[in-house]
């Protein structure tokens, strides 16, 4: 029986793959609760589309931290484009060598920042699926909200029968769904008919969601009813790469800072406005000092958090964060077969 990686490179025209050293240790992910990615064997997969052409792509981590990533499809050009995306997804480039420096002696953040250094945003390689799933998760549980976007996949998205893999619908294919079929999977009438605002104006062209000027379409989406900031944040942060951003409103962040707040009152929420102003200090890594953050969750509830700690300009004040995205050239790869 062939291997899966010889069938994949027999179906496709062409294949990328190259071997990345991150730029700071790295621990690839497992699959997730929406159906899209797997992993399986210590081998990450999914399929992803750009434009109408399906892409196959694998990440491994063998021995030694280093990632090794595969793309399969028809078109060499998109091949690349995809690994690219995968890199980005997975912070591959991301140096958090000056993160880590300046932050593990913080009071709001070092403990986390110490115990797990690797940590890092978990982004999407397309920027509509970030979208999409954003509203779909808008006021309901996450369990819940997966189950819908399952459903989703299963009978909207495309599939790769061959390997079992599937992806997200089209933009186009959700501009043209009625709002009765979303709401048949469980989502609310308000965001189904959000989700096929959002999902006309990126098939249409009028909000490119890999247009560098990002603000731009922001606007274009926030004029959508039920379109909110959390919303926007939760697609700047995973599928836009936005390091500064992080979706203040959640629920898990105003109870937190609430909690901190109040010195561990269990009922304590505090308002969007106190989280941004909570991180803020944090610049442009204030949506990864957020997910940091967020591990202090469970020591909160325990009252083992200190009474409103702020966050600090780092023990070492001579060391400045390298902006987000902005990264030397590494190495390009060899051709494996690990993937």
């Amino acid at each position: 029986m062939a291997s899966p990686v010889a069938e994949l490179d027999a179906r496709f025209a062409t294949c990328v793959r190259e071997r990345v050293e991150p730029r700071w240790p790295l621990r690839l992910p497992g699959g997730g609760m929406d159906g899209v990615a797997r992993r399986r064997g210590g081998i990450l997969e999914r399929l992803l589309h750009l434009g109408d052409t399906p892409v196959v792509v694998r990440a491994a981590q063998p021995a030694g931290g280093d990632i090794v990533l595969g793309a399969w499809a028809d078109d060499h050009d998109i091949a690349q484009e995809a690994v690219t995306r995968m890199r980005r997804a997975l912070g591959l480039d991301d140096d958090l060598a000056a993160f880590v420096e300046r932050y593990r002696w913080d009071p709001l953040i070092g403990a986390s920042v110490r115990r797990r250094p690797h940590l890092r945003v978990r982004g999407r390689p397309v920027a509509f699926e970030a979208l999409a799933w954003a509203i779909c998760e808008q006021l309901i549980e996450f369990t819940r909200a997966t189950a819908i976007e399952r459903r989703i996949v299963w009978r909207l998205g495309r599939h790769d029968a061959p390997t079992g893999l599937r992806d997200l619908p089209s933009a186009a294919t959700l501009a043209g769904t009625a709002p009765a079929q979303l709401c048949a999977f469980g989502l609310a009438e308000k965001r189904a008919l959000a989700l096929i605002r959002c999902a006309r104006q990126v098939a249409s062209g009028r909000v490119d969601l890999d247009d560098p000027d990002h603000e731009a379409g922001w606007a274009r989406l926030r004029a959508i009813p039920e379109i909110g900031q959390w919303t926007i944040d939760v697609l700047a942060s995973q599928g836009q790469g936005r390091l500064d951003c992080f979706p203040a409103g959640d629920l898990g962040f105003l109870k937190l800072v609430g909690q901190l707040r109040s010195g561990g009152d269990p009922d304590a929420y505090a308002t969007e406005d106190e989280v941004r102003e909570l991180f803020a200090p944090y610049g442009a890594w204030a949506g990864l000092a957020a997910t940091h953050a967020l591990g202090l969750s469970a020591s909160v509830d325990q009252g083992a958090a200190s009474p409103s700690p702020r966050p600090s300009p780092g023990r070492n004040s001579l060391v400045n964060a390298r902006a987000p995205g902005v990264v030397e050239p590494i190495s390009s790869s060899s051709t494996i077969q690990v993937v």
